[in-house]
């Protein structure tokens, strides 16, 4: 009954979509906190709110607006989140990544993740682009876990790459035709809500990380699981251990997200194809 029951879901969403935007949609984009200035640049757009699709999460995080956007991003068929639902709001796993399961029966083939994310990497600087070329989950679940739709993806599918290296290498050419400076690094997904403590951020610095978030891991594993190219970034927001001691409130990471972020959409612009 399991499998049923969450494959129905799924088709039922993506049925609704698909009757409001009249079209198929090729790249699917996750917009991260304060980084929903992307759509402003989508043409011929449709946008849906999360509440009206059927079986959908609502997000409840500021700077998440909670809608599906339908559109062009230079003559390219996308469809782009802006908001997305995490681990710490709730959630169960299955919730997290339903929207990356609805896209896939959309026709989406490849997926671009945004996030804001803390530096752990000490050359990396406040408002600095970080292309994620691996992660290190310290989530306590996995959305694979249970039952496997085989509709979906292999019982046990292979994560030694999961962002795929050759759209990373034309990230990277593009990024510099653009004059954008793009740093490379480990992502470390964590449940949140709090942040770390001083101890916990020499312990992900010691184990490979070079940034911290509470999203884009299941997203990630949800998506290779489907068979989807995927390529992530994030917008250095804060400094971990930062060198002036300062109250750090979410407010920041939207107010820097959104600044930074416009290089990030200059850049997306050009790699959706």
């Amino acid at each position: 009954m399991e499998k049923i029951h969450n494959l129905r879901h799924c088709l039922e969403s993506a049925e609704f979509i698909k009757k409001k935007i009249g079209g198929t949609p090729k790249v699917g984009i996750i917009l991260g906190s304060g980084l929903g200035g992307l759509v402003d640049d989508i043409e011929e757009k449709s946008i849906i709110p999360y509440s009206e699709i059927p079986h959908f999460p609502v997000s409840t995080v500021e700077g998440h607006k909670g809608e599906l956007i339908y559109g062009f991003l230079k003559g390219s068929p996308i469809i782009a989140m802006a908001g997305r639902f995490h681990y710490y709001e709730g959630y169960d796993m299955a919730n997290v990544v339903f929207p990356i399961r609805v896209m896939k029966l959309l026709g989406v083939e490849k997926l671009i993740i945004t996030n804001a994310a803390g530096g752990l990497n000490t050359d990396f600087e406040v408002g600095d682009l970080m292309l994620i070329e691996d992660f290190i989950s310290r989530f306590p679940d996995n959305p694979l876990r249970g039952f496997n739709e085989e509709e979906f993806g292999p019982r046990f599918p292979d994560m030694s790459e999961p962002f795929d290296k050759e759209w990373i290498e034309q990230t990277f050419s593009k990024a510099e035709e653009l004059d954008i400076i793009l740093k490379r690094g480990t992502y470390m997904g964590v449940t949140g809500p709090v942040l770390e403590t001083k101890a916990e951020i020499r312990f992900l610095k010691l184990i490979g990380g070079d940034a911290v978030g509470m999203s884009t891991v299941p997203e990630v594993i949800a998506a290779i699981h489907l068979g989807m190219k995927v390529l992530g970034f994030s917008v250095i927001t804060n400094e971990s251990i930062p060198k002036v001691a300062k109250e750090f409130a979410h407010a920041d990471v939207v107010d820097v997200a959104q600044r930074s972020g416009k290089k990030l959409v200059a850049l997306v612009k050009e790699i959706v194809n």
